[in-house]
């Protein structure tokens, strides 16, 4: 008789550290016996993939690249010293914004001249840039291996000084995905609001995009779904996608037939000025929308249940102090299938908060997503961000290019007490990191000017790890006021997932051969 012996830890092992997870059940026997196993351990991810939109149609935009990977490893996973690369480099092709066909594959509008590296990061805790100016800048695609890959994070950040897309423009870039939700988008004459596709893949995608106004879900155009060409970025006209009425308020459901893609909104408003539209956090019964501004001049709350059932939701703002009720709406009725919005004015009243959602009714847990729309000015002198609902920075979080001046952290504690560490890293051109400890009062936002590093040059990257108490909520505020207009831009900050927890079996299987 012939033993073969399978190291099923090893398989598994090997499995989680380069995808970033894996799961592993035991079933139970007959005899009631369960296989003896081992305490799950936690291993640091050794491969991590990011997408950047293209940035802009407009001939005068400024962008700025900015990547980072956290020094010091991933946290309760060791040193993580093996070696490693992360690069950014240009997708293959960008197809023209202005004449993309949903149903067709998009002739690419131009090709990069060279496949080099934009960005590259070969050592954690310092941070890089690059910078590229006008409208034919590129998507970029990359991936981190090794010791770079946990924490990995990529800010792109484009300042449009005039035209129709003028703003400040800022988006974390985001790992490939099947499935996106964005509530905040519109189809009106004003708007011009574009979903960039970005495939990372040697091979086509079929993406479908569903809409979802006041009334439900608006007639498609497309029937055939949107082909996104092998590693190459696709904008959308939202508008062209539907011949239903203008709606203000629209739910963009973004989901992969085969494949994966990157996905964001790219939102351009006449009057308001234009900005990145992130996807909400996935559906739950409740959700937190950290970062409001204290001087926003108007906040616009949209939510949609993706469900069955309606969802009835509370609304409370956690301001400095504690946690209020809005004297502009108390709650808000989502109807199953269907987009409902609500304006919240001037809600903050001068001190920085967020916005809480919880179920109006215990045990009456209905699953949404929601984002807000915020603006700053008055008159012809406004300007527009957006803050998807997002889930706890845990164990940690990062968001790069982050200026001396004009930098706010909103750190949000929804249930309980907390404490975070947040440390800022060395600048792109020099300085040295610096790290400074909050402590965040249950129901209430802190808005701070985070710790600068000493000597700083260039941008730099903060890090927000949990210390201790309840989950934390973060959001990062970049304001750069341009001749008379307050621009600005909000990026919230999620958990890196840096680590993955990896099951160690505590026997071998064995495969037996008479």
């Amino acid at each position: 008789m012939n033993r073969a012996t399978l190291s099923l830890a090893a398989a598994v092992t090997a499995l989680a550290a380069v995808t970033g997870f894996a799961a592993l059940t035991t079933p139970g026997t007959d005899s009631g016996t369960a296989a003896a196993a081992k305490a799950p351990t936690r291993l640091p991810v050794e491969r991590s993939s990011l997408l950047c939109p293209a940035p802009s149609n407009s001939e005068v935009a400024e962008t700025v690249y900015t990547s980072f990977t956290p020094a010091g490893g991933a946290r309760g996973a060791g040193t993580g010293e093996a070696a490693g690369r992360a690069e950014l480099k240009p997708s293959a092709a960008t197809s023209d914004a202005t004449t993309a066909d949903p149903g067709k594959a998009n002739t690419p509008k131009k090709a990069p001249a060279a496949d080099k590296p934009v960005l590259t990061v070969t050592q954690p805790g310092r941070p890089v840039s690059a910078e590229a100016d006008g409208g034919d800048a590129p998507a970029l695609v990359g991936a981190a291996s090794g010791r770079l890959a946990p924490g990995w994070t990529t800010q792109q950040t484009t300042k449009v000084p005039a035209g129709g897309g003028r703003g400040m423009l800022g988006v974390s870039c985001t790992a490939p995905d099947t499935d996106f939700w964005f509530p905040g988008a519109s189809t009106v004459a004003q708007r011009a609001d574009y979903v960039h596709l970005t495939n990372p893949d040697d091979t086509a995608t079929v993406v479908d995009i569903e809409l979802f106004g006041p009334g439900g879900a608006l007639k498609s155009q497309v029937t055939d779904g949107v082909t996104v060409p092998a590693r190459s970025d696709v904008p959308v006209l939202l508008s062209t996608l539907t011949a239903d009425p203008a709606a203000e308020d629209v739910t963009v459901h973004v989901t992969t037939r085969s494949g994966r893609v990157g996905a964001v909104v790219r939102s351009a408003d006449e009057k308001l000025g234009s900005d990145w539209l992130a996807a909400s956090a996935d559906p739950a019964g409740s959700l937190v929308l950290p970062g409001i501004p204290a001087d926003a001049t108007s906040v616009r709350l949209v939510a949609y249940a993706p469900g069955e059932d309606d969802a009835e939701l509370s609304i409370r703002l956690a301001g400095p102090t504690g946690t209020i009720t809005p004297a502009a709406a108390e709650s808000l009725h989502v109807k199953s299938g269907m987009t409902a919005a609500v304006d919240l004015q001037d809600v903050t009243r001068g001190e920085a908060g967020s916005l809480l959602l919880t179920p109006l009714r215990k045990g009456r847990a209905t699953p949404v997503v929601a984002a807000l729309r915020v603006v700053r000015g008055k008159g012809d002198d406004q300007e527009v961000a957006f803050i998807p609902a997002t889930g706890p920075v845990g164990e940690r979080a990062t968001v790069a290019d982050n200026r001396a001046k004009g930098t706010t952290l909103s750190l949000t504690a929804p249930a309980e007490d907390a404490e975070v560490k947040v440390t800022a890293s060395a600048g792109t051109e020099g300085g040295t990191p610096a790290t400074t400890t909050y402590k965040i009062k249950s129901g209430t936002t802190l808005a701070v000017t985070p710790p600068v590093p000493a000597g700083l040059k260039g941008s730099y990257a903060l890090t927000v790890e949990t210390v201790s108490g309840g989950p934390v909520h973060a959001a990062r505020t970049l304001a750069e006021p341009d001749d008379g207009l307050p621009m600005f831009t909000v990026q919230t900050l999620a958990d890196d997932r840096g680590t993955v927890e990896v099951p160690v079996a505590g026997q071998d299987l064995s495969v037996l051969d008479d």
